[in-house]
């Protein structure tokens, strides 16, 4: 039994906030057997004086603040504070304990409440750690991600067991691969069997769905009989390190409380948590409709994995595997383009497959098919125009172009985004562009580190001396990709 399945003791501590934040209590430790602690606290919930915090402080370990004695000296470079910073976000090999999947080897976490490794991010940490010359580091990662892969069956969003019902954004493809550049060929073939049960995870059900516009768990198969993807959870009930505000949308939304907790799960595995990106109404979190949407960064991943896969059994002489994965490859590529291009607006949309049309909202998701190299030249070119139009700010390129209150809306840019649109731009020739990009977010993370000392999960990029705000919890500090992007940036030629 895990602390989140506690029942009304749960309940009673997630809805009246009597911690820090909802994700504190899912990463307690119990002091005693969880049976016991469940009955002394109906023993007594009821008698005259309990009080709720002085309970679950003298039955649970809150998790350790591993940062708390850090102390960021301002004089030294961006660059010297994070090779600084590698050590205090480590994590050495785990042992099982409360709602932590343990790992073999040691990883790098983000920083902040995020106390464990989380999934796209440690792509972008990546990036920084090759820099260091972590390669040590960088293989760990990829071994823990291949062990989960043959543990849990998939890449959960983190490891914690209150996460393995939804993964993130698949970029198990793109590790291997950097991993490739500091190891040699070799790692193609090490880990062919794991991003076969990446791809496995993410086409579950694909197979028996029939032609049109049905879905099951992460696979769509549209009218036309083609196969994509959508994001998705296992569970439709509150999520245990959001439950008060997951119960709290749910009251205020017209559909069903299930529909709404699969929505808001699914808008959680895609790293969007949250965005009018999944809003029906463009506005309100109420209104949610994740699961019904063909989202453009998730197929360009997955088109990824499927030429990785394409290549890695060429290298092993399966020639068959080979073309089979090359084809679903270039059909992708043709859906995507068929259903997810907007060639009137010039830009790359999700795709409504329940109501069978485009979405409304521009997001910069329209820049994977850039990184990935899935663009004609035309379509380059109108994107490109579309970023510098509309998305490029002060302080980098803005996540949507919508104010909603959301951390991935306006103002907000987040490091991930800004090197899939540098790299997706300078790939095709928009070197001014791109460099203007990477200067203008660099210009903002120096700033703010003047100001405050830290590097940040996310920033304001329309006011660089303002930090960034919205979402569920408060701007965290740390923080694993921020300090991957900077570096990989200042690599490629600094300001």
């Amino acid at each position: 039994m895990e602390v989140f399945e506690m029942g009304p003791l749960f309940e009673a501590v997630q809805m009246n906030h009597t911690l820090p934040d909802g994700k504190t209590f899912p990463d307690c430790l119990p002091r005693l057997p969880l049976e016991t602690i469940r009955a002394e606290y109906e023993k007594f919930k009821n008698t005259p004086g309990f009080d709720l915090s002085d309970f679950i402080l003298s039955h649970f370990d809150l998790p350790a603040d591993n940062s708390a004695d850090f102390k960021s000296d301002t004089n030294n470079s961006i660059e010297e504070h994070i090779h600084t910073l590698w050590p205090v976000l480590t994590r050495e090999p785990d042992k099982a304990q409360g709602s932590l999947i343990p790992l073999p080897n040691a990883y790098i976490v983000p920083g902040g409440r995020f106390r464990e490794v989380y999934y796209w991010d440690s792509y972008f940490t990546m990036l920084g750690l090759k820099v260091s010359g972590r390669w040590d580091m960088i293989e760990n990662m990829v071994e823990n991600f291949a062990y989960l892969l043959d543990t849990v069956g998939h890449i959960p969003n983190g490891n914690r067991t209150y996460y393995v019902g939804r993964s993130q954004p698949p970029f198990f493809a793109l590790m291997v691969q950097l991993l490739r550049t500091g190891k040699g060929q070799n790692v193609l073939l090490r880990y062919l069997p794991h991003l076969e049960k990446e791809y496995a995870f993410w086409m579950h059900g694909g197979a028996s769905l029939t032609k049109g516009s049905t879905a099951a768990h992460r696979a769509v198969r549209l009218l036309d009989g083609v196969l994509l993807n959508r994001h998705w959870d296992e569970h439709d009930t509150p999520r245990p390190e959001s439950y008060k505000e997951d119960v709290e949308t749910a009251r205020a939304s017209e559909q069903e409380d299930a529909i709404v907790y699969r929505h808001l799960r699914a808008a959680a595995e895609s790293g969007w948590d949250f965005s009018s990106r999944w809003f029906k109404d463009g506005e309100s979190l109420a209104t949610i409709r994740t699961t019904d949407l063909v989202p453009v960064d998730l197929n360009g991943l997955l088109y990824f994995l499927e030429k990785t896969l394409a290549e890695a059994y060429g290298a092993s002489g399966n020639a068959q595997k080979s073309n089979d994965f090359k084809q679903a490859a270039d059909n992708r590529l043709a859906a995507l383009n068929r259903y997810c291009w907007d060639e009137a607006r010039g830009f790359y949309f999700d795709f409504d497959f329940i109501l069978g049309v485009r979405t409304e909202h521009c997001t910069l998701a329209a820049v994977f098919p850039l990184f990935f190299g899935m663009a004609s030249t035309e379509q380059a070119q109108k994107v490109a125009k579309m970023i510098e139009d509309q998305f490029l700010q002060t302080g980098g390129v803005a996540t949507t172009l919508v104010f909603s209150g959301q951390q991935w809306d306006a103002p907000n840019g987040w490091a991930p985004l800004q090197w899939m649109a540098f790299k997706g731009l300078y790939q095709y020739g928009f070197t001014a562009l791109a460099n203007e990009i990477k200067s203008r977010w660099l210009r903002a993370n120096q700033a703010i580190y003047q100001k405050t000392g830290k590097m940040t999960e996310k920033y304001n990029v329309y006011e660089q001396t303002l930090e960034a705000g919205g979402g569920e919890y408060p701007l965290q500090d740390g923080f694993g990709w921020t300090n991957g992007v900077y570096l990989a940036l200042i690599e490629v030629g600094g300001l």
